[in-house]
């Protein structure tokens, strides 16, 4: 399925072997399942955290079902994707033996996070006041929809439903339709991000108490946050944002243009910029010192002349011309690429953002890295994504000390669920 890729990925290239991890002994008892949890807990995975992803057996996190499915796989490309460096444990949570281990592994642990739905945590027993009791210094992150708490957290929540009820939505595409979700999660993925940045701050601040705390992120507040600085322009001006299709409403000329092989995107953020463009760019310097032009505001009501001028000269050229013009005068620019076209640029390969790394089934996959860099404590080499279940019994002989007779019982009263999806797993590999 990925042999064609081959040649165009290297491999990863590995960490030095002496360097520390940046969350080098931190255990993570990890409950959450499709996007903004999990990605959270790969970020601190990434960072050297031991992350035990806690799955239902045979079944496992929904998202191990969203295409596409590799055929040597139990799961896909998005499971791949926000899941590397974690081990999977397969419990089954309704059963009370099932339970006792967690509580045993929570017991050992130093952070705890989950995103099922309100109260769920509540009737298994693993709630915030319950896990304290386990390991008074737990910081444990709950990540909701709408909150744990009030009118509202009830309400299930996922990555589009946050776009449109933040206001997202109705500022992103053009005035003439409909506003536009954003097809990225980027709410799911940004609430993970703040969902981690709040367990590393808790982390610290353990450090400095040596107490533990409770942290709530909702997809709903961040999602909000995520409509930028609109929110303040609104309660300013009692205007709401309107859709700009690819221009900006605050700067100009910002926008798409064509260049006579392909289009790519100007950003001239401040009047400077916008001089330099029309002097250095497109040689037109009389326009540079126009007093017409002198101003942000002086351009947006101008947009469409000033449109018009530079997409006439623009045409002239291939971006092969333009782009080295606009690199050395200083104006912000780019091509307009699909992913596929991202993913393979000078750019992408001048940062090795993806590599291929090693993997049981499938000989290989791709890894796209994180965006950290790290220079004394790197991120470890990626590992990817397990298996349901795949490390249980290395996890519960490792930091439980069960021996293979208790493991045996335990299976026997179904802690972990129907063994026969893992007999099968195995013996496909």
């Amino acid at each position: 399925m990925l042999e064609q890729l081959e040649a165009e990925f290297p491999e990863h290239e590995p960490r030095p072997s002496d360097a520390p991890k940046a969350l080098e002994g931190i255990r993570v008892v990890d409950f959450s399942h499709f996007i903004a949890g999990p990605f959270a807990t790969m970020i601190m995975a990434d960072m050297g955290a031991d992350v035990i992803k806690i799955e239902a057996p045979g079944r496992g996190d929904d998202l191990r079902r969203y295409p596409p499915l590799h055929p040597g796989l139990m799961h896909g490309a998005p499971f791949l994707w926000n899941n590397r460096n974690k081990r999977s444990v397969g419990i089954d949570l309704k059963s009370p033996e099932g339970l006792q281990i967690v509580r045993e592994l929570i017991a050992t642990a130093d952070v705890v996070v989950e995103n099922f739905s309100t109260g769920v945590m509540q009737r298994l027993g693993i709630d915030y006041d319950s896990c304290r009791k386990l390991r008074p210094e737990i910081i444990y992150c709950s990540v909701s929809a709408y909150g744990r708490e009030g009118a509202f957290a009830d309400r299930l929540g996922f990555d589009p439903i946050a776009q449109v009820e933040s206001g997202f939505v109705s500022m992103n595409g053009y005035a003439d339709r409909e506003g536009v979700r954003a097809l990225s999660p980027v709410m799911d993925i940004s609430t993970a991000m703040m969902a981690c940045n709040a367990i590393l701050g808790a982390l610290v601040a353990r450090e400095r108490s040596g107490r533990g705390q409770a942290i709530e992120v909702s997809l709903f507040d961040n999602a909000v946050l995520m409509t930028g600085y609109a929110t303040l322009q609104h309660l300013f001006s009692g205007v709401d944002t309107q859709r700009h299709g690819n221009t900006s409403p605050d700067t100009c000329p910002s926008g798409v243009f064509e260049a006579q092989d392909g289009s790519f995107y100007i950003n001239c953020g401040n009047d400077k910029i916008f001089q330099r463009l029309m002097s250095q760019v497109i040689d037109r310097a009389d326009l540079a010192s126009a007093e017409v032009y002198g101003t942000g505001p002086d351009r947006i009501r101008r947009r469409d002349e000033l449109f018009a001028i530079l997409g006439e000269a623009f045409a002239r050229q291939p971006w092969s011309y333009w782009q080295p013009r606009m690199r050395a005068a200083g104006v912000p620019c780019g091509q307009v690429r699909t992913v596929g076209e991202a993913i393979r640029s000078p750019e992408a390969r001048e940062r090795k953002l993806v590599s291929r790394i090693p993997h049981p089934k499938a000989g290989w996959i791709p890894n796209v890295r994180l965006p950290i860099r790290y220079s004394r404590t790197p991120v470890v080499d990626p590992v990817a994504a397990p298996a349901v279940g795949q490390h249980t019994d290395e996890v519960i002989r490792e930091i439980l000390g069960y021996d293979e007779d208790r493991l045996a019982l335990l299976s026997e009263a179904g802690a972990f669920g129907d063994q026969a999806w893992l007999r099968a797993s195995e013996d496909k590999s």
